[in-house]
């Protein structure tokens, strides 16, 4: 027994920009993440140094990027959603 989709799926009009805004958050957070590795790399020394409660850069960078994640992740969505109400339903209020 064969299943349709459960809502009718038509071309998103979004579907650039969304991408483009996906691959500026990627790069963003690639930024971030390289400095991390980098840091770790060339100068593990200062992932040492006690920086604010007694807890060290390492600790400290890692939670940052766990939060920079989820805090893009709610960014893009909203963006995201913006974007669809925008563009794929502007001409589905003409067709009246």
């Amino acid at each position: 027994m064969m299943h349709g989709p459960a809502a009718k799926l038509e071309e998103d009009k979004a579907a650039a920009r969304k991408s483009r805004l996906g691959l500026k958050f990627f790069f963003v957070y690639g930024l971030a993440y390289a400095g991390f590795v980098l840091i770790g790399v060339f100068k593990p020394e200062l992932m040492g140094i006690r920086v604010v409660w007694g807890l060290n850069l390492a600790i400290l960078y890692g939670f940052g990027l766990i939060i920079l994640a989820i805090l893009m992740g709610f960014i893009y969505h909203m963006a995201c959603c913006r974007l669809e109400r925008k563009l794929n339903h502007k001409e589905d209020k003409n067709d009246l």
